[in-house]
């Protein structure tokens, strides 16, 4: 699995905020479109290409879109 393919899917999952603006350091929490409903899509799109189950709390504890990857590489 990639990064770069990784953050691209995450920037997927959003429909305001610019793909380009989507980087592996970056803190998507801050992001002024970040809710819920897109931690929801985020768990969901990771089961549906990796075939990994994250959780809420997964989501939860993370910061940045690469804690995230991180997460699925060692499930």
């Amino acid at each position: 699995m990639e990064l770069t393919r990784f953050v691209k899917l995450f920037a997927d999952q959003f429909n305001e905020t610019p793909a380009d603006q989507f980087y592996p350091a970056l803190e998507y929490k801050v992001i002024p479109e970040w809710s819920s409903l897109t931690s929801l899509s985020i768990i969901a799109m990771v089961d549906e290409e990796f075939d990994v189950q994250l959780k809420g709390e997964d989501i939860e504890k993370s910061n940045t879109i690469e804690d995230i990857f991180d997460l699925i590489k060692v499930r």
